[in-house]
């Protein structure tokens, strides 16, 4: 019987964990704004995780890299790629940028599936990833958006906004659209994809033994990946867009 009860509580513990609030915040008092604090929270772990990893790397570099310098330099090269594939030749400035989007991104979603961020309570809410939050997609989307701009400005001036009435001035408004629902698919894709995943477990955890739902964690792992990769692709893919000046 002891050893039943055990069970039972232990699987209690472990549903506890799974568990998911939806609309429920902690928030941050900020001068006249409510900040949603468990995001705030979440994120700055993992621009943490990202400094301390780049800090740590760079600090004793080697002609003959070692394992930690040679995964981060695959990483680089791999980013650099994506860059050039999308935007062309003027890719170099726009590094950064998207690598900091898919590291960003990728972290914190590998954040949320492997740290036990529900073992931490708080007065409302929970920590989860912060890409499981609608206001950081929308966010990381308008810095895409800012950025598709700023490029094709950049490149074009003011010759940019022709693009608009191409080929023919009745497409303008269609054209405008395009532009305002590209940030509005980038966050709804990515927020959706993290939400979903993170559904799916809890719903087979409510239904089925654990064993059934540790697989599905583990695909959740690689899916996150991909929606890191999907969106810095789109982004470079905009901007490199934007450059060319065509759709």
């Amino acid at each position: 019987m002891n050893v039943l009860l055990c069970a039972i509580n232990t699987l209690k513990r472990l549903y506890d964990i799974s568990a998911v609030e939806v609309g429920q915040h902690f928030y941050w008092q900020i001068g006249s704004f409510q900040v949603h604090a468990q995001v705030l929270i979440t994120s700055w772990v993992v621009i943490a995780i990202l400094l301390v990893s780049a800090i740590l790397v760079i600090r004793n570099l080697q002609t003959i890299p070692n394992f930690g310098q040679n995964f981060f330099e695959y990483v680089l090269e791999f980013i650099r790629d994506v860059s050039k594939t999308q935007i062309g030749e003027e890719y170099a400035p726009w590094v950064p940028f998207i690598g900091t989007l898919f590291l960003f991104i990728f972290v914190s979603n590998w954040s949320g599936a492997l740290l036990p961020w529900k073992i931490i309570q708080l007065p409302h809410g929970e920590l989860a990833a912060p890409t499981n939050d609608i206001n950081t997609t929308v966010a990381l989307a308008l810095l895409t958006s800012v950025a598709y701009f700023y490029a094709g400005l950049s490149k074009k001036g003011l010759a940019y906004f022709s693009k608009y009435i191409q080929p023919t001035p009745i497409l303008l408004p269609i054209n405008i659209l395009e532009d305002f629902t590209k940030p509005l698919s980038l966050s709804f894709r990515l927020f959706g994809n993290i939400l979903a995943d993170e559904l799916v477990v809890v719903v087979l955890v409510s239904l089925v033994p654990l064993v059934v739902p540790i697989p599905v964690m583990f695909l959740g792992l690689f899916t996150s990946g991909i929606q890191a990769l999907i969106f810095a692709t789109l982004a470079a893919a905009y901007i490199g867009e934007s450059m060319e000046g065509h759709h």
